[in-house]
């Protein structure tokens, strides 16, 4: 998860585990270190997300920012990673703009529900 909200962050960590989604959860307070985890674990493919939930407002690094950096890392680093767009925004704009990167595979709204996290298992990871 990328967001600098730490009662957003507690709240989807704990939906996450009670629907049992995720073996391991990572949390990052922003892009610029969520990129730097990704690139860490460059040689260590066991623990680079299968799935990220980014945001788009925070301090830093936003969501957009992190989506035109993450473009530029090597597509293995890229590969085998759905990035998910969870956001209080309903901007139609933002919707659209999610749309316009290939490796954007959905774009939610706060809070993540186990209907959300059905949908997203159901379709990526079945």
């Amino acid at each position: 998860m990328i967001d600098d909200n730490p009662d957003d962050n507690f709240f989807h960590e704990r939906e996450i585990k009670k629907n049992d989604i995720a073996t391991h959860i990572v949390t990052m307070n922003s892009g610029s270190d969520a990129l730097s985890f990704i690139k860490s674990q460059a040689d260590n493919m066991d623990m680079r997300p299968d799935l990220i939930f980014l945001d788009i407002n925070m301090p830093g690094m936003n969501g957009w920012e992190f989506l035109e950096q993450y473009e530029l890392l090597d597509k293995e680093l890229q590969n085998g990673i759905i990035i998910v767009m969870l956001s209080t925004s309903e901007n139609p704009d933002d919707i659209a703009m999610a749309k316009k990167w290939s490796f954007v595979f959905g774009f939610f709204s706060k809070p993540l529900s186990k209907e959300i996290l059905k949908i997203i298992v159901d379709k990526y990871f079945v």
